[in-house]
């Protein structure tokens, strides 16, 4: 059994302490590759260090978080752009996106930074890490003129309807990110994938949050994919293994400097 866990922040303080141990436990639990996903201007040296350290087994992204668009924005995606020029190593752009569930101030620069990376994918041929939260019509009206221009890569911690799900999809190039969230008690994951195909879906722990049953409440680490895994096969009547090997293979069409 084989599997890839998209997206992990792997490089934060809450792993400071300890992280050869969750390497450790990762790879016990068939964990083979870890991508990172960037969040700002000081998390990319920590990002970088880590895939160093573990060669082939962490790989980095490159992107500014919506979260942490602000008045100084533009200078630091110009930063970013120039370690995009110099640096071969990401294996896709993220993450970027849309996020109006706690503060809107910057609702406009948001969709301008994310337009700015939507463009970086493009040009540099990698695939993109979407995060959205609060903002599935911003985010399908800033999308849409870009969908025949051969864009691919995940809707990272999908959580949304059927209706939401059936947008998205209509990316035929995007998988879903699928996580923790598909295994709490009161969740609607699991009735809304029942909809989508497996062949649309990819795992991620989004480490150290949306820590999955029976850990929920703890550090989240990818050893714990293995909770999704379970409840993803018990969703579409497979095996764990079946899972697991489908989820990886969605990984790698869409990742492809993985391979």
């Amino acid at each position: 059994m084989r599997i890839i866990d998209t997206h992990a922040h792997l490089y934060g303080e809450e792993f400071t302490q300890d992280i050869v141990d969750v390497v450790a436990r990762a790879k016990e639990e068939n964990v083979e590759k870890i991508l990172l996903p960037n969040i700002n201007a000081s998390t990319v040296d920590d990002m970088m260090d880590l895939c160093h350290r573990w060669h082939g087994f962490f790989y980095p992204m490159i992107g500014l978080h919506p979260t942490d668009v602000d008045a100084e924005y533009e200078s630091v995606l110009d930063r970013m752009e120039t370690l995009l020029n110099k640096e071969n190593a990401f294996v896709a752009i993220g993450e970027v996106g849309l996020d109006y569930y706690w503060d809107a101030t910057y609702y406009k620069e948001q969709q301008t930074a994310f337009k700015r990376q939507i463009d970086w994918a493009i040009r540099y041929d990698l695939p993109l890490m979407i995060h959205s939260r609060f903002a599935q019509k911003e985010l399908m009206q800033v999308m849409m003129p870009y969908k025949d221009k051969g864009l691919s890569g995940v809707f990272h911690s999908f959580g949304g309807t059927k209706d939401d799900a059936a947008e998205l999809l209509e990316f035929p190039n995007f998988m879903l990110g699928i996580n923790g969230v598909v295994t709490f008690k009161k969740s609607s994951l699991p009735e809304v994938l029942k909809e989508v195909p497996l062949e649309r879906i990819v795992l991620e722990t989004d480490a150290p949050y949306l820590t999955p049953t029976p850990y929920r409440g703890k550090r989240n680490e990818s050893a714990y994919l293995r909770y999704t895994i379970e409840k993803l096969a018990e969703i579409y009547g497979a095996s764990v293994e079946e899972v697991a090997e489908k989820t990886y293979q969605n990984s790698m069409k869409i990742f492809t400097r993985l391979s």
